[in-house]
This record gives structure tokens, sequence and C-alpha cells, in this order.
């Protein structure tokens, strides 16, 4: 079986975008001939297990792209085109080639099709691209994928496609080792890239609160800054005198990461919204309980004794945190153990790539995709004339 994803950006900086990309290749181009289309940046992330290619992302060169990426269907011939991503002309470009040639796509929208983020900007960039291509690019998918239940009535919600599966994200636990002991080191931490919807300014309010319960925890707030918000965070930090209880050591990757997550006791990620949270199975793998907000999809925090799912408030945040600290040193191991047997049982990368390869075999043959469409006829034509296409182009 040969799958092609198209990805806009598998860059370092991406956040869970291009994570998603790179432990999804590493099982699934284990079991399957794959190739990821790309755009080319400046920090990419090492994929491996995948064939990788690189097309124009220029808006302004969106013909070559078109050219470049009909060339590459050609060559690889793929049972499925899966799509990552909305909103962009490049995305709905790649499906337009795919599916007017007779290849099936699915499209996974990431969470770019909730409600919060279709409001966003509404009429300045998502009407004008609905009514331009968006709208119709869901709409002529052949199966829509959502990472959880709470998405795919989202999609379902929208009345433009009733195909939608849903197969939860999932990490890679390959040699990521459990915590070997869960005595209490006095450490929370967080991690995501710094902007406002990952809410560290909540947890940093929810501990001033908390101040005297929690003398002599360390909070450590991690990620990339995103538009200055770490300059924001810091000027809270001062105004609550938190210097010497809260620190943001910038962007963690690695076994630092991973590091950080066996040394804290507790994560937290107090999201806005998350279609899934792959930082929240990371810290569940290492054996760490979390603390999240009802914006993220993990419900089964709750139902598996290994954390709290909260409303998205400093009050809700404080009482969890509060909650935590008191717990015994047999407590937070149990709960610990539980969260990476939840992740094993059910959010491995292996898991997801084997659910994918089986919505694939489930699809019917896409059809060509003509209706009297000019654009679809030529570029079938182009199709037919594979020798000539490579001559000219």
């Amino acid at each position: 079986m040969r799958i092609i994803h198209y990805i806009p950006t598998i860059d370092r900086n991406s956040g869970g975008l291009g994570a998603y990309m790179q432990l999804l290749s590493k099982e699934l181009g284990r079991l399957v001939d794959l190739h990821i289309v790309t755009h080319e940046s400046e920090n990419m992330l090492e994929i491996e297990n995948a064939t990788l290619h690189l097309i124009d992302g220029r808006l302004t060169h969106l013909l070559k792209a078109k050219r470049q990426f009909v060339v590459l269907l050609q060559g690889v011939s793929p049972d499925l085109v899966h799509v990552n991503c909305c909103w962009t002309p490049q995305c709905a470009l790649v499906q337009f080639c795919a599916q007017c040639l007779g290849y099936k796509v699915l499209l996974m929208p990431h969470g770019m099709l909730e409600p919060w983020i279709l409001k966003k900007n509404r009429w300045l960039k998502k009407e004008p691209a609905l009514w331009l291509y968006q709208k119709r690019a869901v709409q002529r998918a052949d199966v829509l994928l959502a990472t959880a239940e709470s998405e795919k009535q989202n999609l379902l919600r929208l009345g433009w496609n009733e195909q939608v599966y849903v197969i939860p994200n999932g990490i890679v636990v390959d040699d990521i080792e459990c915590k070997q002991s869960w005595k209490q080191t006095k450490c929370i931490f967080f991690l995501a890239l710094l902007r406002p919807n990952k809410g560290a300014h909540l947890l940093i309010e929810a501990v001033a609160r908390l101040r005297d319960e929690m003398r002599g925890w360390n909070i450590v707030i991690a990620g990339k800054d995103d538009d200055r918000y770490a300059a924001y965070l810091n000027q809270l930090i001062a105004q609550y005198r938190l210097e010497e209880m809260i620190f943001l050591p910038g962007a963690l990757y690695g076994e630092d990461k991973w590091n950080m997550y066996r040394k804290a006791d507790f994560f937290v990620l107090p999201t806005l919204n998350e279609n899934f949270g792959i930082v929240i199975a990371e810290a569940l793998l290492c054996g760490t309980p979390v603390i999240t907000c009802k914006g993220a999809p993990w419900n089964v925090l709750v139902d598996n004794h290994c954390g709290w799912w909260v409303e998205r408030s400093v009050e809700d945040i404080a009482d969890a945190l509060s909650d935590a600290i008191g717990l015994q040193e047999n407590e937070i191991r149990e709960m610990g153990m539980r969260g990476r047997e939840l992740v094993l049982n059910n959010y491995t990368s292996g898991l997801m790539a084997k659910q994918i390869i089986g919505s694939t075999i489930t699809l019917p043959k896409a059809p060509l995709r003509r209706k009297g469409c000019l654009r679809y006829a030529i570029l079938q034509a182009k199709y037919a004339c594979r020798p000539i296409i490579s001559a000219i182009w």
C-alpha cells in the first residue's frame, strides 16, 4: 500500500502538527510505502521511514506547486492521499489535484474546523476562504478524520460531510521509560507553545492563589515563545512576586523534555482547545499525573483516575492543584501507573497507523471528479499523457 501525506509544514516550531507527522511516520512507514509532501522551512523535523518531497509553498507559485504535485501523483500512484489541515490554498489545491485524478482523499482538519476557530478572524479570513475553496474541500473529501468524538460531533454539526471517522492521535512509546520514583520533588511542569490559548497565565494566577500552600514548590513553564507572550508571563510573575517559584527555561526537546516529564510531580496544561494534546499523552507515558481543562478531549483522565479534567478557570485549576499536592506518594504512583497504561493501550502511534490503514481499506474507490469542469478535463488529459508532460515539465 502506498500513501501520500500532505502537510503544510514539519517545522520544529509548528507545534503539535509537525510532531504528529514525525510520530506517525515512524510507525506508518514500517507498514506502507509512505511519502510525505510538504514545503521547505528553516528547522524541519527529521522524518523516519518515509520519502520526503518538497513542493513550492509560495502563494504566488501555486501553478508550479500543482505541476510538481501532479508529477508526484503520477510517479507514486498512491492508494490514499491524506491531507492534513485546512484554510491554506495549498491544502485545497493538493486535494483538488488528487481527487480529479481519481485518488481517494482523507482530510484531517486537526481541530481547525472547531467552532472557536471558525469564529476567529471570521469575516477577514474564514468566510472568504470558505467561499473560495474550503467548504467545497470539506464537502468533496471522501472521509474526514477526527481525533476525538467531540471533534467528530462538531464536524457533523457543520453539515458539510457525514463521512467522519475518529482515530485518536498517538505517540511513539519505544524506549520511553516510566519514572522510577514518585517521591515528591515539589515540581509542576507545563510544556507548550507559549500562546494565550495554552493557558500558562492561568497556571500562574492559580499558583498565586495557593502561594502559602505551595511554598517550596517550583513551577517550570517551558515552550517556545510566540508573539512575546513570554514577556507578559514574566510581567505576571513579577506582579505576583513569584520569581522564586516560577521559571521559564524556553523550549525543551529530546532527553531534556523527557527528563522533565519524569522529574515533575504533575503536568499542567490549562488549554483553551486541543484536538488531541500530544504533551498530555507524553506526560502520562512517563507516569506523571495530568491536570488539564475541558478544552482538551481528555475526560478519560477522570474515568481512569490518572488526572484532573476541569473547567478553564483560575479557581478550578487552583482547586485541582490543591488536591494534587495534597496526595501521598503511593496515591501519585497509582495514578501515574494507570496513566501510563492508558497511553500504552490506546494512544500509541503504532495503533494509530493500523487504524489509518484499516480506514483506507474500507473506503470505496474514488470516482474521477468531472462535473463538466474544464480544469478537471485538462488535468485528466495531462495525466493520460505522462510522457509528454514529463518532457515538457
